[in-house]
């Protein structure tokens, strides 16, 4: 299979710049790939299309706001963006400029509310930085760190909460799982009073998921590994919704990445967590997820891929060329897809 065959056109004025003034404000595509129909709806809407006993799946991770900008003992300026803690106070990081950030060399933050000293240089091109302070790290983090947008993204966030979802709790990701950026503390409440289960696990996401695939053929890319993390109380909701015949949603392709490892052959859900590499591409044999909500994705990206393993490639193909005929919105502030089959039922009532 050739990453090539994953690719679309896609104007860049559709890339969404800024996030809807209300965050369920968006639009909504739903996708039934048992009958190959799209529906057009709003987000708002995305009630009707779950029943009493189904589980919506929300990853919990907070985005840390891993962008730091520095100085060096010789004045030069550099970015550090934060990627993954290897150890106390010691990070893995991305350097801009990063030619002469070499081990020894000593930034400094905020003036000098913040040091770090690179201790190695990374295959992939990253740093290794030891940080050192007076106080509760995160604090600091969060009083010089911005947001780390991707870099489609050209527009200033003035409110950073907009890229974190409302039930965000378990700080640790470089980047949001932006399909859950839709849900208000209303709706979830709403879901709820219907009867839909909400539980929640943590993904904490790391760069690598939005990494370019440099390969010809789908199978050689190999993923970056992930922190994951299900409760007991989540696993044993999980099995009962399972048993019940009931729907497990997966909110994002973090969510249906972090439960398709955690299933098992035998689709049964236990208290765990660890890292994941998982890779989910068209073939790949869905155990733990029935549904999927989801945004619009890169071209060529590995989360295309997965979309398309859900969906099908072709028919979600042709339903990109839809969205861009009907002018959505793409990537983390953009519209919403819900892949569900048998949603055709919902949409005719």
């Amino acid at each position: 299979m050739n990453v090539d065959d994953f690719n679309f056109s896609l104007p860049d004025e559709l890339i969404a710049q800024t996030p809807l003034k209300q965050r369920d404000a968006s639009r909504l595509m739903v996708l039934d790939p048992e009958v190959e129909k799209i529906h057009h709806d709003s987000f708002r809407s995305i009630l009707d299309y779950l029943e009493s006993g189904d589980c919506l799946v929300l990853n919990d991770t907070r985005v840390l706001p891993a962008r730091l900008y520095g100085e060096k003992e010789t004045g030069g300026q550099v970015e550090v963006l934060l990627l993954k803690q290897e150890e106390t106070d010691t990070w893995e990081t991305l350097i801009k400029p990063a030619k002469r950030v070499t081990p020894g060399t000593v930034i400094y933050f905020g003036g000098n509310k913040l040091q770090a000293e690179c201790t190695e240089l990374l295959e992939h091109g990253g740093r290794m930085l030891r940080f050192t302070y007076k106080g509760v790290f995160l604090e600091i983090l969060e009083e010089l760190g911005e947001m780390p947008l991707p870099p489609y993204i050209k527009e200033k966030l003035s409110d950073q909460e907009r890229y974190q979802t409302v039930y965000a709790k378990q700080e640790g990701s470089a980047a949001a799982p932006t399909a859950g950026l839709h849900f208000t503390e209303e709706l979830l409440s709403e879901a709820k009073t219907k009867g839909v289960h909400v539980t929640t696990i943590t993904l904490h996401v790391g760069l690598g998921t939005f990494r370019p695939v440099h390969v010809e053929n789908v199978e050689d890319h190999h993923m970056h590994a992930e922190f994951y993390q299900i409760s007991e109380g989540t696993a044993l909701l999980l099995n009962e919704t399972r048993e019940k015949g009931n729907k497990i949603v997966a909110v994002g392709t973090t969510s249906a990445r972090t439960l398709e490892t955690a299933a098992g052959r035998d689709n049964y859900f236990s208290k765990e967590s660890g890292w994941t590499d998982i890779f989910i591409y068209p073939g790949y044999p869905f155990r733990g997820i029935d549904a999927l909500l989801t945004n619009f994705h890169l071209p060529k990206s590995t989360l295309v891929m997965l979309v398309s393993a859900m969906a099908g490639r072709e028919f979600l193909l042709s339903a990109y060329e839809e969205a861009v005929h009907q002018r959505y919105r793409f990537f983390s502030f953009g519209d919403a897809m819900l892949i569900m089959k048998g949603s055709h039922r919902k949409w005719q009532q």
